[in-house]
């Protein structure tokens, strides 16, 4: 494997030391181990230096735009051309299983084809100004605050929110112009302009037939994420669109990252120095070692302060030392994250007992379905009548699973068409939702409750909804169970 390219002054030596954290990230969830995913974060991030150097050096005094990717998604794509040569290369069996299979799929072609069939969130990033490019990327996709990405990008933090607004519309116009721009058939092409008018509008409901066809159509699905500013699905729709395999994960851990970093007070535009791999290992492995011996001293001690007759109702509802772990992510020596994560997760979210559910005396692990007369709005919800047979099927599928999370996808076909719906589930190992796409989501204890986005509310007789979501796991990672349609119980497919 190369060596790390060596800075050539300070400020490359800076943008090292911020860009390695990234490529690292990602290089972990494209491996199936540690020493993997430092060898092809090293790899790549040398050959996506190298790229970026020749792109400077060629339109240098030119007076030409240099139109490429900004630093950081420059560096995770060619973490993941360095994983398709390692796959050429026979060394298929570092990486992630997943990642295999997509890189053998039209979706990974996509990415390395004609220009015109790219994904729309790639080709409107690389027609923005570099300068812009960089602020969209950081405050969106890597989750860090705006007066830390004024500092990395000198510019005024007084004004870098109305810079950023400014720029997300750039991106819309970019985005909406190579949608107009891409391949179309007769019916993409009678909706793109109704597509461009709805997702302008903050309050409008989007029309039943434009939402069938964003449910059956993905490429103008990836364009409505992408022109839709407002809701909060820009970051998800330019990670998964330029990064490709694994993106959602990413901005999962980025968004955790962020988080960490601020809690420690220890943004990343203050850390300066070229990247040391086998340095940033071992302080990991330590932190890990540090965060599990303060739990278990924790809990030792919260049990030790417990009354008896407490300490034997706690085992029995879930909420004593034999299940509290159950909720919280362990620390991962093969990522940095994670660890510290642990300890913010474990502040910010302790484990309680339902208020409703099972009795007290009931095991909290006990595998049989929550009463359906309870969700997370605290609305009773109708008891389906036992003789009848179920109206929708349901189809729970692991799209993908990293040390301390995982992506899933609920797929339900109905029987009866339906104006609105509401979809809820229960989870049987303490999984977290964080992130939901195509819904909007809550959660109470185990039992998850996803609402219908405008778009897809209206489902026809024998359709389909489909919602994907990441979430947080640790320990065990059961399927979702429970399922239930409008408060009627799903079969399962």
């Amino acid at each position: 494997m190369p060596d790390l390219p060596t800075p050539q002054d300070a400020a490359e030596a800076a943008l090292f030391s911020e860009c390695w954290d990234a490529v690292l990230s990602y290089a972990d969830l494209c491996t199936a181990g540690s020493a993997a995913a430092t060898d092809l974060a090293t790899e790549a991030f040398s050959l996506g230096m190298r790229e970026a150097r020749e792109a400077e050096a060629a339109v240098r005094g030119v007076g030409r735009r240099l139109v490429r990717l900004p630093r950081i998604p420059l560096l995770l794509t060619a973490v993941r051309t360095t994983a398709a040569d390692w796959e050429v290369q026979g060394l298929g069996h570092r990486l992630d299983p997943d990642l295999r299979l997509w890189l053998h799929s039209d979706k990974a072609a996509r990415y390395t084809g004609p220009p015109l069939q790219r994904p729309i969130a790639l080709r409107g990033l690389r027609d923005l100004q570099a300068a812009d490019a960089e602020l969209l990327w950081l405050a969106e996709v890597e989750a860090l605050p705006l007066p830390v990405v004024a500092r990395r990008l000198g510019l005024d933090p007084a004004t870098v929110g109305d810079e950023l607004a400014q720029v997300r519309l750039l991106f819309r116009d970019r985005s909406n112009r190579n949608h107009l721009d891409s391949p179309m058939d007769g019916p993409c092409r009678s909706y793109a302009r109704l597509l461009d008018a709805v997702t302008r509008s903050t309050s409008g409901e989007t029309p039943d037939d434009l939402s069938r066809h964003l449910a059956r159509c993905q490429q103008c699905a990836e364009a409505a994420a992408c022109l839709r500013l407002h809701g909060g699905g820009l970051p998800a729709a330019l990670a998964g669109g330029v990064i490709g395999w694994g993106g959602l994960a990413y901005l999962e851990r980025r968004r955790r990252a962020a988080e960490v970093r601020l809690g420690a007070g220890r943004p990343a535009a203050l850390e300066s120095g070229p990247p040391n791999p086998g340095a940033h290992k071992a302080k990991v492995v330590r932190n890990g070692l540090l965060v599990a011996a303060v739990l278990v001293s924790l809990l030792a001690l919260a049990v030790s302060m417990m009354p008896g007759g407490d300490m034997g109702h706690d085992a029995k509802s879930g909420t004593g030392t034999g299940t509290s772990a159950d909720g919280q992510p362990v620390a991962n020596p093969t990522f940095p994250v994670p660890s510290a994560t642990s300890r913010a997760q474990g502040s910010a979210e302790p484990t309680k007992t339902p208020t409703s559910g099972p009795s007290p005396s009931s095991s909290a692990k006990k595998s049989d379905p929550e009463p359906q007369g309870t969700n997370s709005g605290g609305v009773a919800e109708p008891e389906p009548s036992e003789s009848a047979p179920p109206s929708c099927e349901v189809e729970y599928s692991l799209v993908n699973q990293w040390p301390d999370g995982f992506q899933a996808a609920v797929t339900v076909t109905t029987t009866e068409a339906l104006s609105d719906w509401r979809l809820t589930w229960s989870f049987k190992d303490g999984q977290k939702v964080t992130q939901m796409w195509d819904a909007n989501y809550s959660q109470s204890g185990a039992k998850v409750t996803a609402n219908a986005n405008d778009y897809n509310r209206s489902v026809p007789a024998d359709g389909s909804l489909e919602v994907g979501f990441i979430a947080s796991w640790q320990g065990k990672n059961a399927p979702a169970y429970d399922f239930s349609l409008n408060g009627h119980a799903c079969a399962k497919g």
